[in-house]
C-alpha cells in the first residue's frame, strides 16, 4: 500500500488536550477499513480507555439464570427422552 494522497496531520485529543499525529499510514488504514471520522482520542487515551470498557463490558459480568433447573423432554420425532 501507499501513502499517496495522505498526509500526516496534528489532532487535538478530546480527554486529554494533547496534540498528537494522525499518520498518513493510519489515515490510510482508516480508509481501508472504510472508516470515515478521524480519532478524537490521542493513542494513549484510546488504549485507556478500551482498558476500562472491557474490564466493565457485560460479557465478565454474565451469569447464568437459575442454571440448576434442568427438565426431562420426549423427542418429538423419535420418542425417545
Amino acid at each position: 500500500m501507499s501513502n499517496e494522497g495522505y498526509q500526516d496531520r496534528i489532532l487535538t485529543c478530546r480527554d486529554c488536550g494533547q496534540d498528537f499525529i494522525f499518520s498518513a499510514g493510519e489515515q490510510e488504514f482508516y480508509a481501508s477499513r472504510g472508516l470515515t471520522n478521524t480519532p478524537g482520542r490521542c493513542p494513549s487515551c484510546r488504549a485507556a480507555r478500551r482498558g476500562r470498557q472491557s474490564s466493565t463490558s457485560h460479557a465478565s459480568s454474565y451469569t447464568p439464570r437459575n442454571s440448576g433447573e434442568h427438565y426431562e423432554t420426549t423427542c418429538a420425532t423419535c420418542g425417545r427422552p
